[in-house]
């Protein structure tokens, strides 16, 4: 499944796979009907926030949010490659933690490259911290990445809580990708200053940028409500289309490719496929070499265990298969699998779906990736990122939720 969403023999989409594969585990027997539908009720709200938020990112770009991103960076950069790094930094963060992954990998990148372009400067740097942040910037809300939703739902933890203990951990992963991305992609940052035109000014979409502060306030209001995030995202995404479609600046159909329903069909395939793989002895492999309880080693043991296995086995399918095993020693351990499965992801191509996405964008725009220099990035952001995000985590537990975790 997982070779075949990278590949993508002949122009299937990954749900072409994941659909049967499912189907025959289920007809084999290597996974009940009943334990099948049980994983389907799990990951529903899941996959229906994911879909929920994909269209609400899509609304926002068709009312010009990330075009007028664009210009903002280009205003603020005034030519300078420097400069532009750090406003991408800045944006891809925030972009990544409210609107998820997606927005920033899908919709931030090609207008980076475009910024890029109008300035005359090199694009490598930013592309990179695009694909970089999008996973690593991805530990703020439980709202920021499918994974987060998983482990939200594990840990028992509020939405203020999730991102009060994240926020420290995110900080630091996102201080870590900046100070390596200065100084490894120093020569491409240091070619002298590019185009200073501001271009044409453009407007900034107030309706799209208060439906998508409302959307937040409703991410943060359901659980008290009792309600899944995935109705805000919906009612987010039900307004802004209303609007957008008032204008005529989207369509039915186009809000329907916006939801991107053969992902969705590959989430829930993926999903039925990992149960069977748990089902039939993974979970009791994993389970003597997971580390108990929520000291720092423990820690970072455990937050190291899943970034291996994301980059082994993707990281949602490794964080469907931790978090079981992470749940029972409470919200530590789930958020220190959470930063593995997060942060990992930069090292392999395959470390994360967001990566894979990533490269198809690139190779649109005729900029290939080089494998050695995509794995040397990684191996020097990756071990700091999740050893300071670990610590960070740590920190927050004991001030937040005292000694005991």
């Amino acid at each position: 499944m997982l070779a075949c969403a990278v590949i993508r023999p002949f122009g299937l989409p990954e749900a072409a796979v994941a659909a049967p594969a499912a189907v025959v585990l289920i007809a084999t027997g290597a996974i009940s009907p009943e334990h099948a539908a049980e994983e389907a009720a799990r990951l529903g709200p899941v996959i229906g926030f994911l879909a929920a938020v994909l269209v609400l990112a899509r609304l926002c770009d068709d009312e010009g949010l990330f075009r007028a991103c664009g210009a903002w960076m280009a205003r603020r950069s005034a030519g300078r490659p420097g400069r532009l790094l750090a406003s991408v930094f800045g944006l891809a963060s925030v972009i990544t933690a409210v609107l998820s992954l997606d927005a920033t990998v899908v919709l931030l990148t090609p207008v980076v490259f475009a910024t890029a372009a109008r300035m005359g400067v090199r694009p490598k740097p930013h592309v990179y911290a695009c694909t970089h942040l999008s996973n690593s910037a991805s530990l703020l809300l439980p709202v920021s990445n499918l994974t987060n939703l998983l482990a939200f739902s594990a840990s028992g933890l509020s939405f203020t809580r999730f991102a009060g203990l994240m926020a420290l951990p995110w900080l630091a992963a996102i201080a870590v990708e900046y100070v390596v991305l200065r100084r490894f992609f120093a020569a491409d940052l240091n070619t002298g200053a590019g185009a200073q035109t501001a271009g044409e000014p453009v407007a900034l979409p107030v309706f799209a940028l208060a439906t998508v502060g409302c959307t937040l306030t409703g991410f943060v209001a359901a659980p008290a409500l009792g309600l899944e995030p995935a109705w805000a995202a919906a009612a987010g995404a039900l307004v802004l289309g209303v609007h957008a479609a008032v204008r005529r600046r989207t369509s039915v159909r186009g809000i329907v490719n916006a939801a991107s329903l053969p992902f969705l069909v590959f989430v829930l395939g993926l999903g039925i496929v990992v149960r069977a793989v748990v089902d039939n002895g993974l979970a009791d492999a994993l389970g003597q070499v997971v580390p108990s309880g929520t000291s720092l080693p423990a820690l970072l043991a455990l937050a190291a265990l899943a970034a291996l296995l994301a980059n082994l086995i993707n990281n949602l399918p490794a964080v469907l298969v931790l978090l079981p095993l992470a749940a029972p020693a409470g919200p530590g351990t789930v958020l220190a699998v959470l930063l593995g499965v997060n942060i990992g992801p930069n090292l392999t191509y395959a470390g994360s779906l967001a990566t894979l996405l990533w490269r198809r964008i690139l190779h649109q725009h005729e900029h290939e990736v080089d494998l050695g220099e995509f794995t040397r990035l990684g191996l020097l952001t990756v071990p700091a990122a999740l050893v300071l995000s670990v610590v960070a985590l740590w920190a927050s537990l004991l001030v937040l939720q005292g000694p005991g975790g």
